[in-house]
């Protein structure tokens, strides 16, 4: 598979084949895509939480907002929940400066998830503190980011055109098929020199 195709293909997945397990090595495998994206000033102040433990999962999982555009909807049922998750954790004792850090490890992350068959949801709607006790993380320095939900998508995501009323709002169809609407290319460029 290719760049584009990767990219493509990289949607955020909200239910998963809870029985297909991700080991720790493969979630080691992703976290070494992301140990070598570039970063700020190279200071490296990303460091992650690897869970594929079901009771820990548990304790994750309770901690997430899931789907804002689907207010009627809690998150995915038992069977249907992430298998894995990494937490992603600026220890701020390294650098406080990390821009733009996050957004590429996690997209490094992604695409190298898709690329073994798997999808993932990102959370920065996350009570952090539940979080922070649950993960047992007492060191004042680690601030938890965000939670990257993982495993086997079992939906279908379909990119679609923008509708009539120019809403960017995701929904699903009564067959549960997730539609996310895209801007045009020509809509997003501003100009050519």
């Amino acid at each position: 598979m290719n760049l584009k195709e990767l990219i493509y293909r990289n949607r955020t997945i909200r239910r998963f084949d809870q029985s297909v397990r991700i080991s720790h090595q493969e979630l080691e495998d992703l976290v070494d895509l992301a140990r070598v994206t570039s970063n700020a000033g190279n200071n490296q102040a990303l460091k992650y939480v690897l869970v594929t433990d079901p009771a820990m999962c548990q304790v994750v999982f309770d901690t997430l907002k899931w789907a804002a555009a689907l207010p009627d909807w809690d998150g995915p049922e038992e069977g249907e929940r992430p298998s894995a998750y990494i937490i992603a954790i600026h220890d701020e004792s390294i650098s406080k400066n990390i821009l733009w850090d996050l957004g590429l490890a996690i997209q490094s992350i992604t695409l190298g998830a898709v690329d073994k068959g798997y999808g993932g949801c990102q959370f920065g709607s996350v009570n952090f503190p539940a979080l922070k006790a649950g993960l047992g993380i007492t060191d004042e320095a680690h601030k938890p980011l965000m939670v990257l939900a993982l495993g086997k998508p079992i939906e279908q995501v379909e990119l679609t055109d923008l509708p009539a009323n120019a809403q960017t709002t995701y929904w699903r169809d009564d067959d549960q098929v997730h539609y996310v609407p895209k801007r045009q290319l020509s809509d997003i460029i501003l100009k050519r020199f």
